[in-house]
């Protein structure tokens, strides 16, 4: 049994095609059915029923599923923690949401250092789903992100909130919230729950020519075009102290949920409850 066998296994469970999967692995769909034979033969039983439609998995196959899935996942945290940093306790795969890199990274690297102050960290920024899958498949360890995808093997805890305002450049008339219209005004589409927030609070801005998904490029979209928008409190924050956006008066605060997402094997170990409370309690922390 070999890993390329199981990732391609897991692969048809969702595309339940072999032309689809072998696109999907960048690799021939004769490859993809030698290593579902090869699988099967080592199992001894079959994991697909072909058909011209494409395939479906037998009683064995949906029995077979979550195991292959960890599987997967054993496999990838044994080559992460076989490549760890020499001389730390272990090392840890850090997922966060696009805003929360963006905002300041280092407060999430404190948070957990403080707790695990020998760790090695790797972080890097994505969407809610890629993380999802990455800890499903167990390149990431431990994720923050807005959006939880459900999935059987990744456990989800609520951590608060993010407390979002809306800023307008100095000197541009745009001080007052009914001075904002919709061609003044750039929207931040940070998640789905964000825009029905949004939606129901602002429902006269919730269609503007100009919309972004990331606060980075809010601000910069601010500052240049002289627009007004919404930034991460802590963002707003350094916009004000600088001297280039002030607040917009009358225009209500929004937020977005924080969620720490982790496999769910892991949701009971006392590490990553540790570090799952020094989080929730960093996010409560006044900007």
């Amino acid at each position: 049994m070999q890993a390329d066998q199981i990732d391609t296994f897991l692969d048809l469970c969702e595309t339940r095609s072999f032309n689809r999967s072998a696109e999907r692995l960048g690799v021939t769909q004769s490859t993809v059915s030698g290593r579902v034979a090869a699988l099967e033969r080592h199992l001894g039983v079959a994991l697909f029923r072909r058909s011209r439609a494409g395939c479906e998995l037998t009683p064995e196959g949906r029995r077979y599923e979550p195991h292959a899935r960890g599987l997967r996942h054993a496999l990838t945290e044994a080559r992460a923690a076989a490549r760890g940093a020499s001389g730390t306790a272990m090392s840890i795969r850090l997922g966060l949401q696009h805003d929360l890199a963006a905002g300041d990274p280092a407060r999430w690297v404190h948070a957990m250092l403080g707790q695990l102050p020998d760790a090695a960290l790797y972080i890097e920024s994505d969407n809610s789903a890629q993380m999802c899958r990455d800890l499903q498949s167990g390149v990431l360890d431990l994720a923050l992100m807005f959006t939880p995808y459900p999935s059987p093997d990744v456990h989800f805890e609520t951590l608060g909130e993010l407390h979002y305002r809306m800023v307008a450049p100095v000197g541009e008339g745009l001080g007052d919230f009914e001075a904002i219209t919709q061609a003044r005004y750039v929207m931040a589409c940070l998640s789905p729950a964000f825009e029905r927030t949004h939606a129901a609070l602002l429902p006269h801005l919730s269609r503007p020519p100009l919309a972004a998904g990331h606060s980075t490029t809010v601000q910069g979209l601010i500052r240049t075009l002289k627009v007004a928008g919404y930034l991460q409190q802590r963002m707003a924050a350094r916009a004000i102290d600088e001297g280039w956006a002030e607040p917009v008066i009358g225009a209500p605060d929004l937020t977005q949920t924080v969620n720490a997402a982790l496999h769910f094997r892991n949701r009971h170990r006392a590490v990553w409850r540790k570090l799952i409370g020094a989080l929730r309690q960093n996010l409560g922390e006044p900007a």
